[in-house]
Order: C-alpha cells, then structure tokens, then sequence
C-alpha cells in the first residue's frame, strides 16, 4: 500500500514539477522583450519613430491646422491692436512708437506661427538628445531569468511536498497571466506617448499663434511646457528603467523560489506604475496642465 502511494505521489510530484517547470520558462520573456525595448523606443524623434506618421502629421499640421493658425493670429493680433488703441483714450493720448511695435510683434508671430514645426521639432530633438545621452549612461541588462535565480531547480522541486507544490503551481499559474497584462501596460505606456506626441505636435500651429498675445498668450506657454514635458517625459522613462535593471539584479541572491517569483513580479508591476506616473510628474515639473 506504501509503495502505491509513493508511486503515485511521485507521479504527482512529476507532474506539478513539470508544469511549473513549464510556466517559469518563458515566463518573464515578453517582459524582457518590451523592457529592452523601451530605451530604443523613447529615444527616438518623432521622425525617426515612424517615418509614415510623421509625415502625416506634418501635411495635416500645415494644410489643416495652418489656415486655421492666421485666422486666430489675425485675430488675437487685431484684438491686440484695439486694447492698445483703447488703453491710449482712443487715440488722444497715443505714440506712433506704439504701431511700430505693434507691426514688429505681429511680424515676429507670424514668423513665429510660419515656423511652427520646426520650433516643436527643434524642442523634440534637443530632449531626445539627453534621453539618447542618459540611455548610453545607465543601459544595463534588465532581463529576469528565473532559472539563474534558483539552482537545481527541478531537483529542489522534487524534494518538496505535494501541499507546496500545488501552491507554487497556482502562484506560477497566476503570476504568468499577471506578466502577460504587465506587458501589454508596458507596450501602451511606451507607444501610448509617442502617440500622444503626435497628437499634441498636429495641432501646434494653432496655440503657437496666441504665444505673444497678452490676453491668450497663456495657452501658447502652456502648450510649449506641454512639449517640454513629454519631450524630457522619455528621460524620466530612461530613470525608471535603470532602478529597475539594478533591483532585478538584486534578485540573483534569493534561494527562494516563490518569493523570487513573486519578487519579480513585484518589482515590474512597480515599474508599470512608475512609467505610467512619469506623464504627470513631467507636466508638474514644467507646470503644464
């Protein structure tokens, strides 16, 4: 009766080894992939990120959003002309100086408005040359593989019983479909702003058009910080990436194998939540809203 029951225990045994064994290999790879990716990924230009969009974005940007730009200037600028008019007791306490400047400041917005893609690229190319400079600093190897945080592990596994077994399986179980969700929050976050980039970048005539008006300069600034905020947002990314590659090193020392599994886990669910926060830490640190 003994030797049944060991050899269906060792049966057993067999078994939950092999599907655990089975659920740790792989497990951490799309994880791996995405995370190497992401240096590559944020610190391109949008030009470079994907050549066809760019180009898109720039046809509507000029043909779309353009015209609608020297509406608004010619606006916003006739706006001004009367405040200044009005502010000098309709004409009785006025200097011809005031016209002048007035000419110049509206001449300098339409090259301003006119120059309007190349000032938002120019502002892309310089935070992507910090983010290129900090991703050759700090790259390290940021991948997990469980089967080098634990040695011998099949035969560690046999020597467990059944009751830890059946636990370390469902925790294998569960945690695989956690890095599957992981990953997929990884892939929105990164291309998530690029997209957001190119969203922001189509409309840039319009609110640069208001940039030296008194009353609605505000929403030129506002909208440069913006810029600002994603272009150096890529830096950010870069930071959190580099703590990540030294906490997945640390786990090397753990002889544990569920809480090296549930380690990793912890430290890419903390990287999710630390790329998905990056966004509005750089809006607050350019005060952009």
């Amino acid at each position: 009766m003994d030797f049944i029951k060991q050899q269906i225990t060792q049966w057993l045994k067999e078994i939950l080894v092999g599907g655990i064994l089975n659920n740790l290999s792989g497990m951490f790879d799309n994880v791996n992939g995405q995370v190497g990716q992401i240096a590559s990924q944020v610190g391109r230009t949008p030009q470079a990120w994907n050549p066809g969009i760019y180009n898109m974005i720039r046809t509507l940007s000029e043909n779309v959003m353009m015209p609608v730009a020297g509406l608004i200037l010619a606006f916003v600028m006739t706006l001004e002309l009367i405040q200044i008019i009005t502010d000098r007791n309709n004409l009785h306490d006025i200097e011809i100086a005031v016209f002048f400047r007035w000419i110049f400041k509206t001449a300098f917005a339409i090259i301003i408005v006119t120059n309007t893609w190349n000032i938002v690229m120019g502002i892309f190319d310089v935070a992507q040359s910090v983010v290129g400079s900090a991703a050759g600093l700090v790259s390290s190897d940021t991948s997990i593989d469980i089967s080098s945080v634990t040695a011998n592990l099949q035969t560690r596994l046999m020597e467990m019983d059944l009751g830890p077994l059946f636990g370390l399986w469902f925790q294998s179980i569960f945690v695989g479909f956690t890095m599957w969700a992981l990953t997929i929050c990884i892939f929105i976050i990164v291309y998530g702003r690029m997209i957001e980039i190119y969203l922001v970048t189509s409309i840039a005539p319009v609110p640069m058009a208001t940039m030296l008006n008194r009353e609605w300069g505000g929403a030129g600034q506002n909208y440069l910080r913006s810029l600002f905020a994603l272009g150096f947002q890529g830096f950010l990314i870069i930071v959190c990436v580099a703590i990540y590659a030294v906490l997945v090193r640390g786990i090397a020392v753990d002889t544990d194998v569920s809480k090296a599994i549930w380690t990793c886990m912890g430290y890419t669910v903390l990287l999710c939540f630390t790329l998905f926060k990056t966004s509005s830490l750089a809006k607050s640190i350019f005060n952009a809203h």
